[in-house]
């Protein structure tokens, strides 16, 4: 069980749109208008615009951690189109457990079911060069979130393991995603000087991330992105002179978006935008990440990987970080929430990935500038964060249209 944990030690560092008071103003104004009119005018009135045809809406919807914090805590947030049903959850599995670690699952789901946006957990492979070390290991029975599995590459895992899990439909697309590659390679290399610290000898990380496009029997289709990290680990072994090397693969951002296959191009319109807009919350980011980082750094690891664990201070340590953490999301300005208007995602790898599917703008209204598909021609928001409206209509206007004066076109900016 010791051997388990150390791998996992080392894995973890990766690891309505709604009418306003305005509403009556509006209207009010539409009837001044019609007062005014001179004999035989026609006043003109908003068109009848279909949503889904004519304009999307999009409602942010903010997920919470109800187990890590002492209280509920916003974890992270994203934009589904209005009326979208979603679930969600984020499990601690705390030190001591066969798969230390936070891990987070979320779906949407469409009101008519034909639409479903999937976010799987990230998982844990874990293997050894020594054989010995391997049987030991695999006594013990695998979670879901980690299990024993050889060294494997994005391409090779979404054929072998994710299609079957997904009812193997076929992959009509495939694709490296160059520049999520990129990126995982400079977390890797930032968390090298803190695995030294623990006994690493020579580290290494290979990492892999593609875009596919899946078709199952039925017709429907799905966008699929995926990015691996494989870490090897050279570590001594006494007992023989020689060393042994710890492999980690970390399956990450494993994300379906399940369509009808002709509806492909509203698909990719909605995925562009759902993926570009997920914004985590950094106060409970950072307490989360502080609070592993102290578990391991309470952890004494020798040249065999064995750890000495001392419970009473690593409870004291997850309490006081936790509390910490609180502290700082009390602090956070709901009103403003700069974080959630920045610019730029603070995880630049949900667009990364979406980029080689839509192309984004940067849209700015009074509260900040936010990422959209370039697939829209128009966009408005309320001036909340929270509700938004893409069309390709030119003539469409939700200030009309919703007889709601909050609504404003927000203007592309570099």
């Amino acid at each position: 069980m010791k051997r388990i944990t150390i791998i996992l030690l080392f894995s973890s560092i990766f690891l309505h749109c709604t009418l306003s008071s305005c509403n009556a103003q509006v209207k009010n104004e539409s009837s001044k208008s019609a007062m005014n009119a001179k004999p035989g005018e026609v006043v003109k009135q908003p068109a009848n615009y279909k949503e889904g045809a004519d304009y999307d809406v999009y409602n942010r919807i903010r997920i919470v951690d109800k187990v890590g914090f002492t209280s509920p805590q916003e974890a992270y947030s994203l934009l589904l189109p209005k009326n979208w049903q979603h679930q969600s959850d984020i499990v601690w599995n705390m030190p001591g457990s066969s798969c230390a670690g936070t891990f987070k699952w979320f779906k949407g789901t469409s009101v008519d079911t034909k639409h479903e946006l999937i976010m799987y957990p990230d998982l844990i492979y874990m293997w050894n060069s020594n054989p010995e070390i391997m049987r030991y290991n695999q006594g013990f029975e695998p979670s879901s979130n980690c299990s024993y599995h050889q060294p494997i590459d994005a391409a090779t895992y979404l054929k072998q393991v994710f299609t079957q899990e997904l009812g193997n439909p076929q992959v009509i697309k495939m694709e490296t995603n160059q520049d999520v590659v990129n990126q995982m390679q400079q977390s890797g290399n930032a968390s090298v000087a803190e695995l030294r610290q623990y006994g690493a000898g020579d580290v290494r990380f290979f990492p892999t991330a593609l875009n596919a496009v899946v078709r199952w029997n039925d017709g429907t289709e799905g966008l699929l992105i995926l990015g691996i990290m494989v870490s090897e680990i050279t570590v001594p072994n006494v007992y023989t002179g020689s060393s042994d090397k710890i492999y980690t693969t970390n399956v990450t951002r494993r994300t379906l978006y399940r369509y009808p296959g002709k509806e492909s191009e509203q698909a990719k319109n909605r995925f562009a935008v759902i993926m570009s807009s997920v914004r985590t919350n950094p106060y409970w980011n950072d307490a989360v990440n502080q609070f592993w980082k102290n578990m391991r750094q309470q952890s004494n690891i020798v040249h065999l990987g064995n750890i000495k664990a001392m419970d009473e201070q690593t409870r004291r340590i997850g309490e006081q970080t936790i509390k910490a953490g609180e502290a700082r999301l009390r602090t956070m300005d709901l009103e403003v929430r700069n974080w959630e208007k920045q610019q730029s995602s603070q995880d630049r790898i949900n667009t990364s990935f979406i980029k080689t599917i839509r192309e984004v703008e940067n849209y700015r209204d009074e509260t900040g500038v936010y990422e959209m598909s370039s697939s829209y021609s128009n966009a408005w928001s309320r001036g909340d964060g929270n509700s938004f409206v893409m069309s390709n209509n030119p003539n469409f206007n939700p200030a009309l249209v919703f007889q709601d004066q909050n609504w404003k076109e927000m203007k592309k900016v570099d």
